[in-house]
């Protein structure tokens, strides 16, 4: 099994910025596409963005032009960098990775880590 482990969630101010940290580790041969969700109180789950091996990145039209992800394929670990937030931008965010364990591909979940946009 994967463990993808979130960090760098907190509390910010409008207009502020928060880095998120997402590291993947275990029975890992392959790291696939990985992305980050949220899900803020009361609604459904939803796709933030998305980025590939080769670093072609994805976002969903509310994040664009605010919100950047990367990852560093040698650490197996991929980042949000979350500039401009908005009260609305608070939710708890989560890591997610497809990948392949030797024996086959798998998609995992971390745990989340909690943004709170907030004066």
């Amino acid at each position: 099994q994967v463990q993808l482990v979130e960090s760098g969630g907190g509390l910010v101010q409008p207009g502020g910025s928060l880095r998120l940290s997402c590291a993947a580790s275990g029975s890992i041969l392959s790291l696939y596409t990985m992305g980050w969700y949220r899900q803020a109180p009361g609604k459904q789950r939803e796709l933030v963005a998305t980025i590939t091996v080769n670093g072609g990145t994805n976002y969903a039209d509310f994040v664009k032009g605010r919100f950047s992800i990367s990852r560093d394929n040698a650490k197996n670990t991929m980042y949000l960098q979350m500039n401009s937030l908005k009260p609305e931008d608070t939710a708890v965010y989560y890591c997610n990775a497809n990948y392949n364990n030797g024996y086959k591909n798998l998609q995992g979940w971390g745990q989340g880590t909690q943004v709170t946009v907030s004066s």
